[in-house]
């Protein structure tokens, strides 16, 4: 399907509104932030160690990794609508065992079930992709995942004051009420998009060697999970900076965790406003630049001796927005390279992206102590930010190269 202008709002005999795209984009982003306020907490209670606790978003972002690489080939196979539906009935169930668990065990087990959501946040982008060509795509993706910054501006926000209200159990039954939400809606909005394969499923998996060929797609992954590297290593460690270096409450740590977000939503509509006119290329370029210096501000304010709770999560704006402009664009460019496989790109690119946060993240937990101070977590997420200008400077050259661009 090409003509988006044909959906219409709870008719799934349509494509689906970019609504019902932007609010599965946005649950799967509060599924990963709306705890991690509580995260302190929950170590006392469980009593557990806090980089225990931790591996709750690792191993989230790792089963979500493998997920994404079984996801985008079923859904080339029998499309984007059923792969949705089951997999938010999967985090239904297991929203419903993370706040009933009794041991840290139990809760990451769950923890990792909950990883089923990913199928929403990835074929939001692969249903784009089915409907627009590749300018437009980066476009519409870039006002898709607007809902995944509105979300984490507000999520630990409010995930932060319904800890100290009612205890960290309330954040996952409001991820339940949340979710029941977004499946009602994809149930009777959420039309086909993908056009029926005619490779078996063992054949739709044999395509991956087509993608892995490419050059050009992962010039385009990488440059996307190298930059958002930066993101998964702070949603790992910023807790921690925030109780143990800062001593705030997890109310503060809620407000400030946010920061990043609000980057990101101007990202976004930048990408949104003016990708079809500066070219993907470009606005993964800029956007890779941003969050690199970012970055490298906040470590050279912390070895001046200034750094302090605004200005570390202050900073993060810088890269959010970086972020912004670069992830919708180079998630574009790879579903691009083959678009009668744009669940299958979107699975795989997605992988490196969350399989790469999900060991920055462990990093940052295992590094991070008192003495510290928020140094390791900085030149992580430095070191992988300068990586994706790198590769996305190659893939440039390489492109001038071949007189593509």
């Amino acid at each position: 399907m090409t003509n988006r202008t044909r959906a219409k709002f709870l008719d799934r005999s349509t494509p689906p509104h970019i609504a019902t795209l932007i609010l599965m984009a946005g649950v799967s982003a509060l599924a990963m932030n709306i705890f991690l306020p509580s995260l302190p907490g929950m170590a006392e209670y469980f009593d557990a160690p806090y980089r225990l606790m931790q591996l709750s978003v690792a191993l989230y972002l790792a089963v979500n990794a493998v997920l994404q690489i079984l996801i985008g080939p079923i859904s080339d196979k029998v499309g984007r609508r059923p792969v949705i539906l089951w997999g938010l009935a999967a985090f239904l169930l297991a929203t419903i065992g993370c706040a009933l668990s009794q041991s840290v065990g139990m809760f990451l087990l769950f923890r990792m079930m909950q990883a089923a959501i990913v199928s929403a946040m990835v074929l939001s982008r692969a249903i784009v992709r089915d409907m627009v060509p590749e300018n437009q795509a980066a476009s519409m993706i870039g006002y898709v995942t607007m809902g995944m910054a509105v979300v984490p501006m507000i999520g630990p926000v409010f995930g932060g004051i319904l800890d100290q209200a009612f205890g960290w159990q309330a954040n996952f039954w409001a991820l339940l009420v949340v979710g029941a939400l977004i499946f009602w809606i994809g149930w009777a909005d959420l039309g086909e998009t993908a056009g029926k394969s005619g490779l078996t499923l063992t054949q739709q998996f044999r395509e991956y060697p087509v993608l892995c060929r490419s050059l050009r797609f992962w010039g385009y992954a990488m440059a996307a999970a190298l930059s958002s590297g930066a993101f998964f290593a702070y949603l790992g460690g910023a807790p921690y900076i925030g109780d143990h270096v800062f001593g705030l409450e997890p109310t503060q740590v809620g407000f400030y965790f946010g920061a990043p977000a609000v980057g990101y939503f101007a990202g976004n509509f930048i990408s949104g406003r003016f990708s079809v006119r500066i070219g993907v290329n470009r606005m993964v370029y800029w956007g890779s630049l941003i969050v690199t210096a970012g970055i490298a501000l906040n470590l050279g304010l912390f070895y001046a001796g200034l750094g302090s709770a605004a200005s570390f999560f202050g900073l993060m704006i810088l890269m959010g927005l970086g972020n912004g402009m670069t992830i919708p664009n180079a998630t574009a460019g790879a579903l691009s390279v083959r678009p009668d496989l744009a669940g299958t790109a979107s699975g795989l690119s997605g992988a490196l992206m969350i399989g790469g946060g999900a060991v920055l993240s462990a990093l940052a937990g295992a590094w991070l102590t008192p003495e510290s101070g928020a140094f390791p977590l900085l030149w992580i997420m430095l070191v992988t930010a300068a990586t994706g200008i790198v590769t996305i400077r190659l893939v440039m050259r390489r492109e001038a190269r071949l007189g593509l661009v």
